[in-house]
C-alpha cells in the first residue's frame, strides 16, 4: 500500500482523554526501589561509547529462571544480562560502512516470538537506518540479519547521514505475520516493517506503510502550537509498545503526549494523554541549542513531563492491564488502564535503597507478568539515565530491575501472573 497521504493529516480528528476520576490511593508520587542493577555503562571511549537506551525481557521456554534482559547501548551495541544483573553477553554494534558515514547505534529493543521456530531479538539501528535482528537461543543471540537489508526510510547512505533514521521499535504478531514499528528520527513518521524469512536463515524486512502524525496543533485559544525545536526538526516518537492481545500500538510522540492506534496503521489515531508542556509557546536559540519557554496557556496533560518516552504493558486474564509511560521530564513512570479510554491510575518512582540508587530521566522501560526468578509477581526493567556514584565528566547509564507486586502493592493495582503470556 501507498504511505498515508497528506490529506490524511489535513483532516485528522484529534480525540482527547482526560477527567477521568483518580482514586485516592493514587494520589501523589510512590517509590519502589530496585531489587536489581547492571553494571555501569560509560559514554565515552574508555567506555566503549556505551549509553543505555532501552530494554526487553526474553523468556527461556525451559525455565524462566534462565530469561535475560537485553539492554540497547547506542554505539556500543547490546548487551544481555542475566535475572541478577550480571552480563553475559555482548554485541557490538555495525561498524561505517565509510570514512565519512554514520556508525550503528543501536537505539530500541523488542523481542519477537516464535518467528520461523524462532525466536528474534529486533533492533532499531539509528545509525544505520536498519533494523538488525538476533536470534535467541538458551539466552545467546546471534546475528541472523540479512546481509542485504534495505534502509527503512531512506534510500541512499547520503540520506542516512542526515539522521532521519530508524529510532523507536515495537514488535507485533498477528495472523499475517511478524512485524515491527518503527518511528523516524527528527520526524513523526512511524512505519509498519514485516519481517521476511530468508535464505540460510537469515531475516529481512520490508516497509509496508507509513502513518505522520501531527507536528503541530489548534489550540482552544485559536493559536496554532508546534513543540520547539531547532529548525526542521519535528516532534519525533521514540517510546513504543503494542497491545498484542487488541492489536493497538501507543506511541509517546515525546514533546506532545501518548498516541493510541491501531497497530496496522489504519484508522485514526487519539491523543490518550498530553505532556504538562503541550502547548507551551517556544523561542529556539541556535547559539545554546536550547528553547526558552513563554507563558504557559494551561493546555497540558497533568501527568507526564516532557519528554514522553517509554512504554510497556502489563497484561492481565481477564483482558484488563495497565499501560505504563516513562515521565522522564521528573524521573516518574505513569500508569494508565490498557482497556477503554485509558484512564490514568496513578504514579511512581524507582527510588535509591540498599546502596542502589533510583531510576532518572528514563528512556525505556519494559515489564512482564510472567514468573522470572526472583520476581515471583512479574518484573519491572527501566533505563537509568544518571546512574550514580557519579564521576568527572562521565555520562553513566544502566538498568535497574524492580519487581511488579512492589509497584502493584503501592498503587493498588492486581498482580495476575496468569495473563497473556508472550509465548501464547
Amino acid at each position: 500500500m501507498r504511505p498515508l497521504s497528506g490529506l490524511f493529516l489535513a483532516t485528522l480528528t484529534i480525540s482527547l482523554i482526560g477527567g477521568a476520576a483518580v482514586p485516592a490511593s493514587s494520589s501523589g508520587v510512590a517509590t519502589v526501589y530496585p531489587q536489581v542493577e547492571t553494571p555501569a555503562l560509560y559514554d565515552d571511549e574508555a567506555g566503549g561509547n556505551a549509553n543505555g537506551d532501552d530494554p526487553a525481557i526474553w523468556v527461556d521456554p525451559h525455565d524462566s529462571d534462565d530469561s535475560v534482559v537485553i539492554g540497547t547501548a547506542k554505539q556500543a551495541g547490546l548487551f544481555v544480562y542475566d535475572l541478577d544483573g550480571r552480563e553475559v553477553q555482548h554485541l557490538p554494534a555495525p561498524a561505517a560502512p565509510g570514512p565519512d558515514d554514520e556508525v550503528g547505534r543501536f537505539n530500541n529493543v523488542d523481542v519477537a516470538y516464535g518467528f520461523g521456530g524462532r525466536d528474534l531479538a529486533v533492533v532499531s539501528d539509528r545509525g544505520r537506518d536498519q533494523l538488525r535482528i538476533y536470534a535467541i537461543s538458551h539466552g545467546r543471540l546471534t546475528d541472523v540479519t540479512d546481509p542485504a537489508a534495505p534502509f527503512v526510510f531512506n534510500s541512499t547512505q547520503e540520506q542516512v547521514n542526515d539522521k532521519e533514521t530508524a529510532y523507536g521499535l515495537a514488535t507485533w504478531t498477528d495472523s499475517t505475520g511478524t512485524y515491527a514499528l518503527v518511528s523516524r528520527r527528527h520526524r513523526t513518521s512511524v512505519g509498519l516493517v514485516k519481517l521476511l524469512p530468508k535464505p540460510g536463515g537469515k531475516v529481512g524486512y520490508q516497509l509496508v506503510r507509513t502513518l505522520d502524525l501531527p507536528a503541530s496543533f489548534a489550540l482552544p485559544n485559536g493559536q496554532t502550537w508546534a513543540p520547539c525545536d531547532e529548525p526542521g526538526v519535528q516532534p519525533q516518537v521514540e517510546g513504543m509498545v503494542v497491545d498484542q492481545e487488541k492489536d493497538v500500538l501507543y506511541a509517546a510522540q515525546e514533546d506532545v503526549g501518548i498516541w493510541r492506534i491501531r497497530a496496522d496503521l489504519t484508522g485514526t489515531p487519539v491523543l490518550v494523554d498530553k505532556t504538562k508542556e503541550f502547548g507551551v509557546p517556544g523561542t529556539y536559540d541556535a547559539a545554546t541549542d536550547e528553547c526558552t519557554p513563554g507563558a504557559d496557556p494551561g493546555y497540558g496533560g497533568k501527568h507526564l513531563a516532557a519528554d514522553a518516552e517509554g512504554l510497556t504493558i502489563y497484561y492481565r486474564e481477564d483482558g484488563k492491564g495497565y499501560l505504563l509511560a516513562s515521565s522522564q521530564g521528573d524521573s516518574t513512570f505513569a500508569v494508565y488502564r490498557r482497556e477503554g479510554s485509558n484512564a490514568y491510575l496513578g504514579q511512581f518512582r524507582v527510588g535509591e535503597k540498599n546502596g542502589r540508587d533510583g531510576v532518572e530521566h528514563s528512556d525505556g522501560s519494559t515489564v512482564l507478568n510472567v514468573p522470572l526468578g526472583d520476581f515471583d509477581e512479574g518484573l519491572f526493567v527501566a533505563h537509568d539515565g544518571e546512574n550514580t556514584p557519579a564521576e568527572p565528566d562521565r555520562e553513566i547509564t544502566n538498568f535497574k530491575f524492580t519487581k511488579w507486586d512492589d509497584i502493584a502493592d503501592k498503587l493498588g493495582l492486581d498482580v495476575d501472573t496468569d495473563g497473556w503470556d508472550p509465548r501464547g
